[in-house]
């Protein structure tokens, strides 16, 4: 059995939801044995790191200090063999929900220590949507492939055309349903790539 986990940054329910979710359908169809779960940030409670570095003196690869949400998500995390992430584009970059989630894998350093291989056979991808063509998704994008890259994650690409990954668009302030036909048709490849991906990189000896 292959898990992917979608992570959506967003604090809404609109667009950035719609993409993941048929990520991850797409993922889910790809192959037999491919179980997928979508998690929203949104409604989540989630404390502010603080670098104290209590995680690390407890030998803790979870915070030991706040018992919030994260607790549940570092068990989701580091339960799946594939994530994509997926956030709207605020200020060209990753929303606030998004960053402090990011900001709370301080402790996730021990994984590493503890078994050098155990994020290495883990595979990330992202997608972003802005609300204008060129509205920064590029720049979103590089803030989610970079938390992959700290991981010490194989990042899974778009692929031709969409090099990063899927980039979509909805004009205006988001209130509209999006239509982005090519952007959701990427979020389709990327997904059914993540499954493949993820399968390969589990099984994979290093």
């Amino acid at each position: 059995m292959v898990k992917i986990l979608g992570i959506c940054g967003s604090p809404r329910r609109k667009s950035c939801y719609k993409a993941l979710e048929t990520a991850l359908e797409a993922a889910k169809n790809a192959e037999e044995g491919v179980e997928v779960e979508l998690v929203e940030l949104r409604a989540k409670k989630m404390n502010f790191c603080i670098h104290c570095n209590k995680c690390l003196r407890d030998k803790s690869d979870r915070c030991t200090v706040f018992k919030d949400d994260m607790t549940e998500l570092y068990d989701k995390f580091y339960e799946a063999d594939g994530v994509i992430i997926a956030s709207p584009v605020y200020e060209m970059n990753i929303t606030a929900q998004l960053c402090t989630f990011f900001d709370r894998f301080r402790s996730a350093w021990l994984k590493g220590v503890e078994d050098p291989d155990f994020f290495a056979h883990k595979v990330g991808a992202g997608i972003t949507v802005g609300g204008t063509r060129n509205g920064g998704q590029e720049a979103t994008m590089n803030s989610i492939t970079n938390f992959f890259l700290t991981q010490g994650m194989t990042v899974c690409t778009g692929g031709s055309g969409m090099y990063s990954g899927p980039m979509l668009w909805n004009p205006g302030d988001g209130s509209t349903e999006i239509e982005d036909p090519d952007g959701f048709r990427n979020c389709e490849i990327l997904g059914r790539k993540m499954a493949k991906m993820s399968r390969i990189m589990k099984e994979a000896r290093f």
